[in-house]
């Protein structure tokens, strides 16, 4: 039986087609196996992820010395308090020095931080005072009106004082020493010029059977205000007027080599927790020694512990994310410090230490519970460049 041309081509174009569908079918398979083998390769590079337990802790903490000796007025301070950078730690018991008079301040040569004996050394006294009363009688019984009653002065009697140049220059005064027939009487009202030459009388008509003498007057010379220490306030400037009981200055007494510290106030020159205080109030304390200690807030780190197994795929400079335990809706990103190349002791199994540092806000305190958690890609962790 004998095909036909046409019956021919049809059997060829069958046989063709069949070829092409069976090598598309063969393609696809190759497709499908070598798809899926890259699907098992990246399901074996899968990121894993590493998750450490941690906990805030101190990197470090600072330590308040004493900037002088003295003693403690009152403690600002106590243990596990937050301060802020200038907030009163402690503060030092003063010497309060005052007027004992009234009068003008003249010549004051302390400023604070002084050492208060040694600028009397160099200029005689710390200030100067110029009481109202400024003149002096220097006087004898010797001269006096010569009965039993005038022979005799008494500290503390108020006189009457009249010059013999010039009976206008006249005036009240108070005995304030007397030796013998030798007294002292202290102007304490009227107008008079050193070396005057004046009489002294118990009456303010100056009835010559009250004279009780005769002097000479001199000029008062101010009073000098001396302090102890180390100056750290001055409350007064020259030329200013005061009154008796007026405070002029404070000084601190103790140790004060190199001082440089002003006012009477310790205050924190950081953010942090007081974790230790040893001054008490009403105590002293010397120079140097330490009275607190601080752990900063920019000294904040999380510390967690790797196992063995863990142990390599964490390093320096890795990336991780710190996750509050307590809300977990505050994440901070961290950066691995380093760890530790000796396990930790104490522990059951072999761990290693982990620091990792990150910036706190306020919600972060020390002691606070964390979760630190990094991808691993082939057991190996992705540092944040990677």
């Amino acid at each position: 039986f004998a095909q036909s041309d046409d019956t021919k081509n049809i059997l060829k174009d069958h046989t063709e087609s069949k070829m092409k569908q069976e090598t598309k079918m063969k393609n696809l398979k190759r497709m499908m196996a070598i798809l899926m083998i890259l699907m098992l390769t990246a399901g074996c590079a899968a990121a894993e992820t590493l998750s450490l337990n941690g906990t805030v802790e101190a990197g470090v903490t600072v330590p308040v010395y004493a900037p002088i000796g003295g003693t403690v007025e009152t403690i600002s301070m106590e243990q596990g308090m937050r301060i802020n950078k200038g907030d009163a730690l402690y503060s030092y018991r003063t010497e309060k020095i005052y007027a004992d008079e009234d009068g003008t301040v003249t010549g004051v040569f302390v400023q604070e931080g002084d050492d208060a004996e040694k600028m009397t050394e160099r200029y005689g006294a710390d200030m100067y005072i110029e009481g109202k009363t400024r003149y002096t009688v220097s006087a004898s019984t010797s001269r006096a009106y010569s009965s039993v009653e005038t022979m005799f002065v008494h500290a503390g009697e108020k006189v009457y004082v009249t010059s013999r140049n010039d009976a206008k220059r006249n005036g009240t005064g108070i005995v304030t020493a007397v030796d013998g027939s030798n007294y002292t009487v202290l102007i304490t009202d009227g107008g008079f010029i050193s070396g005057d030459s004046v009489s002294i009388f118990r009456d303010a008509e100056n009835t010559e059977k009250q004279r009780v003498g005769r002097g000479t007057v001199a000029r008062l010379s101010p009073t000098a205000v001396n302090g102890t220490g180390a100056v750290v306030s001055v409350a007064v400037e020259d030329g200013n007027t005061v009154k008796r009981g007026d405070l002029l200055m404070e000084t601190l007494s103790g140790t004060f080599d190199a001082y440089e510290m002003t006012g009477t106030t310790v205050k924190a020159e950081e953010e942090g927790v007081i974790t230790a205080v040893s001054a008490e109030a009403g105590t002293a304390v010397n120079k140097g020694d330490v009275v607190a200690k601080i752990a900063p807030i920019s000294g904040m780190r999380v510390e967690a512990n790797l196992s063995a197994d863990d142990r390599n795929a964490l390093k320096a400079g890795d990336q991780v994310k710190v996750e509050l335990e307590s809300d977990e809706s505050k994440t901070y990103m961290g950066t691995v410090r380093y760890i530790a190349e000796l396990p930790e002791e104490g522990t059951e199994e072999v761990t290693y230490k982990a620091i990792i540092d990150f910036t706190p806000d306020e919600n972060v305190y020390f002691g606070m519970s964390v979760v630190v958690t990094s991808e691993a890609v082939s057991g190996k962790i992705s540092s944040g460049d990677e």
